[in-house]
């Protein structure tokens, strides 16, 4: 990976000129992403992220943290211990630039022996998995990263609204064998182009049956206003 993600981060932080992100999914055209979105303050946020962060508690691990614009408000608004990780090396980087005192560049699946009162997948984190099949391993591994009485917060999206309806209202979707939330991302910036990869959307339904099968309960507590929500997740 050429870590073009983290660089517009890194770019940003560091006012080296950044541009905007170039994204494409495999049912999506290409849109441009300003980068400033990454470093929102709270007031900024969406609902289902600020809701996530007032519900966060004790040692939290920010999974995912991009530019930390989560960590950073949990560090300096509230009592929790935060951590952040995320597969960016510069992403990580403009992280320690803006502050943030324990973020780590690692895939959360190469964590051991460690464990959080609360884990946050923000910005449709649960996605990470790349595919369905994946969503058991990943969250035996959250599992073993919560301590006792410890919460996953996570954010995702319904994307069957991307799909055409017949006469009948049922949605065209292109394939029977892969689940319709599963896309290809494509990114762009500056020029180069990262190397294609998968990611996921789940619906809730399918979280809690997942998170169910796991040993995990599962509840939805907020709903957002275009087809997302927020979900707990807890042993």
């Amino acid at each position: 990976m050429k870590d073009l993600f983290g660089k517009a981060i890194l770019d940003y932080q560091t006012n080296n000129q950044p541009e905007d992100i170039i994204t494409e999914t495999s049912i999506s055209e290409a849109d441009p992403m300003s980068v400033a979105y990454l470093f929102r303050s709270f007031e900024q946020m969406p609902k289902l992220e600020q809701k996530a962060l007032q519900l966060a508690r004790g040692k939290v691990l920010d999974i995912g943290c991009g530019a930390g614009s989560h960590s950073l408000y949990l560090q300096e608004n509230t009592t929790c211990e935060v951590f952040s990780v995320d597969i960016s090396p510069n992403a990580i980087k403009a992280c320690e630039l803006r502050g943030i005192q324990n973020a780590r560049a690692l895939n959360v699946l190469e964590l051991e022996g460690e464990q959080y009162d609360t884990l946050l997948l923000l910005m449709n984190g649960a996605g990470m998995c790349g595919r369905l099949k994946n969503i058991s391993v990943f969250l035996q591994k959250l599992k073993l990263l919560l301590a006792p009485g410890g919460q996953i917060l996570l954010d995702s999206s319904d994307i069957i609204y991307m799909f055409d309806e017949d006469e009948d209202g049922g949605k065209w979707i292109p394939s029977n064998e892969a689940y319709y939330g599963e896309v290809v991302f494509n990114i762009s910036y500056k020029g180069e182009h990262e190397k294609p990869f998968d990611w996921m959307y789940i619906d809730y339904n399918t979280l809690q049956n997942a998170a169910h099968a796991n040993g995990l309960q599962c509840a939805l507590i907020l709903e957002g206003e275009h087809y997302d929500y927020l979900a707990k997740l807890w042993i």
